[in-house]
Order: structure tokens, then sequence, then C-alpha cells
């Protein structure tokens, strides 16, 4: 009995050490790049699908106009300028469904100037 006791804290052992260092693997891992384009009155994606936990670095650019880029949900927001590349990272930390959205009005069309963060736990 106690043999299969030592044996059963040994793998308990094991398993917590592998998902510590699975967890310190994936928070080390670089951030995964979007690249977003912001031009009247959309934006390059309507959907963006995203894992809980994993860094994100969106590359935001502009063709045409000054742009807004909020995430409200996250309190993520960056201007994007015409010509000029801006990069933001996050990670999210909850799943959900989430708007994201131009906050720069930028003419008639400006209200369905947005799109949705699909947040997934998997």
């Amino acid at each position: 009995m106690r043999a299969y006791l030592m044996r059963l804290a040994a793998i308990a052992a094991i398993a917590g050490v592998a998902g510590y260092y699975a967890a310190a693997l994936a928070a080390a891992a670089p951030p995964e790049r979007i690249a977003l384009t912001a031009a009247k009155f959309a934006f390059s994606s309507r959907e963006i699908r995203l894992r809980k936990g994993r860094p994100v670095t969106f590359v935001l650019s502009s063709p045409d106009f000054a742009h807004g880029f909020s995430v409200p949900d996250f309190n993520l927001r960056k201007d994007v300028m015409p010509g000029k590349t801006v990069e933001v990272t996050f990670t999210p930390d909850r799943a959900g469904r989430f708007i994201f959205l131009c906050d720069n009005f930028c003419g008639e069309g400006h209200d369905q100037m947005a799109g949705v963060l699909v947040v997934t736990d998997d």
C-alpha cells in the first residue's frame, strides 16, 4: 500500500510540474500577430478569433483617414493614422464575444465600422 501511495504522490508531483512548465511556456510564447486595416467604413476582418490567455499583437493601418481601434471591454484603444502602422498588444483574460470598433468619426458609414473578437477557452 505504501509503494502505491508513493507512486501516486510521484505522479501527482510530475503532473503539477508539467502543468507549471506548460503554463510558463504559453506565457513566454511570442504574441500572435494579426494585421488589421481600418478603411472607410470597415475593418479588414469582421470577426477575429482569439484564445484566452494567449497574447496577441494587432498590427493596425489605415490607407485613408484617422480611424480609431477600440475594444471597450478590454480597455484597449489606439489611434490609427493614415499611412502609418501602429501595434497594440494585449492578452485576453476572459472568454466571450467582444465588440471592436472605430471610435473616430470617419463619415456617414462610421456607425457600421465594427467587428467582434471571439475569445475561446480552448
